[in-house]
């Protein structure tokens, strides 16, 4: 296993305690529910209106997919080369 600094683990380790709070867990909950919501075509008005839809829902992915992108890069990090 390759070894992090004492500065990674507590970047990692920092970001691991905060998605196993309950909050953060309910976040997810509410920004999967906005999901569905925001990316309906019907309730577009406009070009700039899809567009701006559009960058909701890549932030919103972006948010509720962390957990997973973190947990990605601490195991590319922590592996042996």
């Amino acid at each position: 296993m390759a070894s992090l600094t004492k500065e990674e683990e507590e970047y990692y380790n920092n970001y691991f305690d905060m998605f196993n709070a309950k909050g953060w867990q309910q976040l997810v909950e509410e920004l999967k529910t906005n999901l569905v919501n925001v990316n309906s075509v019907q309730s577009t008005k406009d070009v700039d209106d899809m567009y701006f839809r559009k960058g909701q829902l890549n932030v919103l992915n972006s948010i509720v997919n962390l957990d997973n992108s973190i947990d990605a890069a601490y195991k590319d990090a922590t592996e042996d080369d």
